[in-house]
């Protein structure tokens, strides 16, 4: 079981500083967990004992507001940390959802921070790791309090989208993982049906299409022309 943790453990870049000793350690007490979609890895306030991280598949995580709407903060993907924040030791602050069947690393906490301590390396990454995340909060803010019309917040998020997870074909980029309109809502904090016709603009004018539930950008440049043309 060490042998197939440490070969989970290559690539993923939080882990990739590490020491060869921390490596040996840290496979020896690590868990692999092969998770469905949808199923919630943990819940807002759960006091999680656990650091998780995505070997494959995706991950989003998310808030529920007072209205019981749900607001997607991240998709995560592979070599990606999902819950370091609990090294602060206290509960959960978000929830977790696999949206697409994912193979997730665990270590106990306790175990993670004791490597931490003997490898400053690994420190030193897991705070890039934070240092990463909240970058992208602040970009998400500034995005969010913006006069950019929908249809453009919508262009700006799936162009993000494919720089995270595009995989480049014949006739574009394809946005690696299976996001529906719905999630697309939760992501932009709107409704279903406003992405829906915000969608059918963007469509309309070539820059995004659906193929076989994945989304397809024909061109990132004039997606990005697209959202940033006043």
């Amino acid at each position: 079981m060490e042998k197939k943790i440490l070969a989970a453990m290559n690539g993923i870049e939080v882990l990739d500083s590490a020491k060869e000793e921390t490596k040996r350690a840290l496979a020896a007490k690590g868990v692999l967990h092969i998770v469905r979609k949808g199923h919630i890895l943990f819940r807002d306030k759960d006091e999680v004992q656990s650091l998780y991280i995505v070997v494959s598949g995706f991950v989003s995580l998310y808030k529920i507001n007072e209205q019981g709407e749900k607001k997607v903060i991240f998709v995560l993907g592979k070599g990606n940390l999902i819950n370091e924040a609990i090294l602060q030791g206290m509960s959960a602050s978000v929830s977790c959802e696999v949206i697409e069947r994912a193979t997730i690393l665990s270590f106990r906490k306790a175990d993670f921070l004791m490597e931490m301590e003997h490898d400053f390396d690994l420190t030193k990454a897991v705070i890039t790791s934070l240092s990463t995340k909240i970058r992208r909060l602040y970009r998400q803010m500034k995005n969010t309090t913006s006069s950019l019309r929908g249809d453009k917040k919508l262009a700006a998020k799936l162009w993000k989208l494919s720089g995270d997870f595009g995989k480049e074909v014949s006739d574009g980029s394809v946005i690696g993982v299976e996001i529906s309109i719905t999630y697309l809502a939760d992501m932009l904090g709107t409704k279903r049906e406003t992405v829906s016709r915000q969608l059918k603009v963007l469509t309309g004018l070539g820059l995004v299409y659906l193929q076989d539930n994945y989304f397809m950008i024909p061109s990132r440049e004039k997606l990005a022309q697209y959202f940033k043309t006043p």
